[in-house]
C-alpha cells in the first residue's frame, strides 16, 4: 500500500494505492472547509485510511510530491545573488523545505502513532515528475508525450518528456523565475482577481473581450528556443524582490507578482471588486490569447520532436479548458488525456504513481476513467441526517427518483444532487452538483442571485450524454472531466443559452453510462421530457469547498434558495409536506 500526499502547498491532498490501483483520494479542503487548504493534509490522510478500513501498519511507502534537493545548485545561485533583499523570504522557504524533509513525522502524528512505529519507506518525488506521473500512469494510453505546466514547484515551472509503459523519460524543463503560470497568475491579480485559484475567472472573463493588447503581451512573455518560456522580468517582482506566500494550515495567499511597469503599459490595475471595464475584458482576452499561442506552439514543437500522436497533461495551466479544447484542431495530436486533478491536488496521485511504477517497477493496472475516489454515504446516513433536522422528505426507487428530479429541473427548479462517492479534483462531476435547466436564458442570473453569489461573467458548465455530444458540439471527443471547451453547434446555441458562453463555447462534461449510471439516468430522463440531452452542472457549494457530507449538503440547501435536494434515493422539496 502506497500513500501519496501533496503537502505544505496549496490544494493539499492524499491518495492511497493498493495492488496498483488508487482506492481513495481526497483533498484537505473538503474536511477543513477552507478553500485550497495548504499545509499538511492530516484530515485527508485519516479519511483515506478510514474509507478502506486500514491502519497505519498497512502503509508500506509514503510518497510526497516535493523534493527540496531538486535543482539545488540553481537554488543556491539564485539565493546568493538575492540574500540581502530576500533574507526573510528565503528563510521561510527553507523552513517550508525542512517540513518536507520531516514529513514522515507529520504522517505519524496524523495517524496517532509514533514515527518509529511507522515502518513505511519515505520517498520525495520532484513536483513536476509527480505531475507527469499523474498524467501518464493512469491515462488510457500505453505511450504518450507528457507535459506539465504550472506556476512553480521545486524551482521549475514546466517539464516535458516521453512515457511508455511504466517509465517516463524527462527531456527538458523551464526553471525559475520563468513561468507561463506566473504570467497568467500575475495578470489575473492585475485585473482585480487576487485570490488563490482565481485564474479560471480570468479565463471566463476573456470571452467578453477582444485581444487588443496581444502585441504587448508578446513582450511580457515569449517562447524562446525549443520549449523555453521566457518572461520579460521587467513586468514582474518575484525575481528581484521575491513574493510573500502563505502556505500554512489554511487558505493560501500570494502577494502581487506584477511590477509598476505593468501599470505603465496597461494602465492602473483594477481594484478588487471594482467595476469591470472594457479594458479589463480586453486584457483578459489578450492574456488568454497569448497563453493559447504559446501552449499550442509548444505542443507543435513537441509533436515534431516525437511524432507521437498521443498527449497527456497536468499542472495548473492544464486546467485551462479553452486552450485544451483547441489541441486536437490546432496541433497534430490526435488523442489527449488530462489529469482531472491537474492542479496541485493531483500531486498526491502522481507521487504515489511515480513510486509505484518508476521506482518499484510495477506494471500499470489502473486507468482513471472517473474521479469518484472520495467518501460515500449509505441510505442510513442520509436518513439520519434528514431525521435529525426534521426535514420533510420522500424515499423513491431509482427509476422514480431520476424521473421526479428531471421533472423539477424541467420546471425550472434548482436541484442539489448528492450521490455516491465524492469527486477528486476541482470539478463537480455529477455526484456533488447543483443541476438545473440549460434552456432558460435567465438561469445564470437566477443561480448567481440565489445560490452562488459570484461574478456574472463566470460561465456554468453543460453535462451532456456522451453519445449525443457530436449532435450539440462541433467536436465529439470525450471530455469526462470538464477540462475542454468546445463550440456549441450554431443551430443549438439558442436551445441551451444558460451553458453557452459569450464566445459560443461550452466547458462540457460528457457523461458515460458505464462510469456514472445514475447521473446519466438523470440527464436521460430530462431528455425524455424536453428533447435536450444536457443539464446545467455547477458545484454543490456556496463560496466554500464542495460539499462532502450529507449534513453539509443539507446546510447549503437550507441557507440558499435551492428548491430541491436529492440525497441518494431521498428527495426533499422546500414546499412539500411529508
Amino acid at each position: 500500500m502506497i500513500l501519496g500526499i501533496n503537502a505544505y502547498h496549496g490544494d493539499s491532498s492524499a491518495a492511497l494505492f493498493s495492488d496498483g490501483r488508487c482506492i481513495a483520494a481526497v483533498e484537505q479542503e473538503r474536511f477543513s472547509r477552507l478553500k485550497h487548504h495548504a499545509g499538511f493534509p492530516d484530515l485527508a490522510i485519516q479519511e483515506c485510511l478510514e474509507m478502506v478500513v486500514a491502519g497505519p501498519e498497512a502503509i508500506e511507502h509514503i510518497a510526497i510530491g516535493r523534493d527540496p534537493s531538486a535543482h539545488f545548485h540553481n537554488k543556491v545561485l539564485f539565493g546568493l545573488k538575492r540574500v540581502s533583499s530576500m533574507k526573510e523570504m528565503l528563510g521561510a522557504r527553507l523552513a517550508n523545505a525542512a517540513k518536507v524533509l520531516d514529513n514522515k513525522d507529520s504522517v505519524a502524528t496524523a495517524l496517532g502513532v509514533n514515527a518509529k512505529d511507522l515502518q513505511a519507506k519515505n520517498h520525495r518525488v520532484e513536483h513536476h515528475r509527480a505531475h507527469l506521473a499523474s498524467a501518464l500512469f493512469c491515462s488510457p494510453f500505453e505511450d504518450a508525450v507528457c507535459l506539465s505546466v504550472d506556476g512553480m514547484g521545486d524551482f521549475a515551472s514546466t517539464m516535458w518528456g516521453r512515457g511508455a509503459g511504466s517509465k517516463i523519460d524527462v527531456d527538458g524543463q523551464v526553471l525559475y523565475p520563468h513561468s507561463l503560470g506566473i504570467f497568467y497568475t500575475a495578470l489575473t491579480q492585475f485585473v482585480g482577481l487576487p485570490s488563490y485559484g482565481d485564474e479560471y475567472k480570468l479565463m471566463g472573463l476573456s470571452a467578453y473581450g477582444e485581444p487588443r493588447f496581444l502585441t504587448q503581451m508578446r513582450d511580457v512573455v515569449r517562447l524562446g528556443e525549443g520549449l523555453n518560456v521566457e518572461l520579460n522580468l521587467d513586468y514582474f517582482v518575484h525575481d528581484k524582490e521575491g513574493v510573500e506566500m502563505t502556505w500554512e494550515q489554511g487558505t493560501p495567499e500570494i502577494a502581487p507578482l506584477w511590477s509598476k511597469k505593468m501599470e505603465e503599459v496597461f494602465g492602473a490595475a483594477r481594484a478588487y471588486r471594482g467595476d469591470v471595464t472594457e479594458r479589463d475584458k480586453d486584457l483578459a482576452a489578450s492574456v488568454q490569447a497569448r497563453l493559447e499561442e504559446i501552449v499550442l506552439e509548444m505542443l507543435r514543437r513537441l509533436y515534431k520532436r516525437t511524432g507521437t500522436p498521443r498527449l497527456v497533461m497536468a499542472g495548473g495551466v492544464a486546467l485551462n479548458c479553452v486552450v485544451n479544447g483547441m489541441i486536437r484542431s490546432e496541433t497534430p495530436f490526435e488523442e489527449v488525456w488530462i489529469q482531472p486533478a491537474a492542479n496541485d491536488a493531483g500531486i498526491s496521485i502522481g507521487a504515489g504513481l511515480w513510486v509505484q511504477h518508476q521506482i518499484l517497477g510495477q506494471e500499470r493496472s489502473w486507468v482513471m476513467d472517473h474521479a469518484l475516489l472520495g467518501p460515500e454515504f449509505s441510505d442510513t446516513d442520509y436518513e439520519m441526517a434528514l431525521e435529525g433536522l426534521d426535514v420533510p422528505y420522500l424515499s423513491l426507487d431509482d427509476e422514480k427518483l431520476v424521473d421526479e428530479a428531471a421533472k423539477r429541473i424541467a420546471d425550472g427548479k434548482i436541484v442539489g444532487w448528492f450521490q455516491g462517492k465524492m469527486e477528486f479534483g476541482p470539478r463537480a462531476l455529477g455526484n456533488r452538483s447543483i443541476v438545473c435547466d440549460p434552456r432558460r436564458h435567465d438561469m445564470k442570473d437566477i443561480l448567481n442571485s440565489r445560490i452562488k453569489y459570484r461574478e456574472p461573467f463566470r460561465p456554468f458548465a453543460p453535462s451532456i450524454l456522451q453519445e449525443k455530444t457530436g449532435e450539440w458540439f462541433t467536436q465529439d471527443y470525450p471530455s469526462p472531466f470538464m477540462l475542454m471547451a468546445y463550440e456549441v453547434r450554431p443551430e443549438k446555441k439558442d436551445e441551451i443559452p444558460a451553458v453557452t458562453h459569450e464566445d459560443g463555447t461550452g466547458r462540457l462534461q460528457t457523461v458515460d453510462s458505464s462510469t456514472n449510471p445514475r447521473y446519466h439516468g438523470l440527464i436521460s430522463a430530462f431528455e425524455r421530457l424536453t428533447g435536450v440531452p444536457v443539464v446545467l452542472n455547477t458545484s454543490f457549494n456556496e463560496n466554500e469547498p464542495i460539499c462532502c457530507t450529507p449534513a453539509e449538503a443539507i446546510d447549503c440547501f437550507q441557507r440558499t434558495q435551492m428548491d430541491t435536494l436529492v440525497l441518494g434515493n431521498f428527495i426533499v422539496d422546500k414546499r412539500i409536506s411529508r
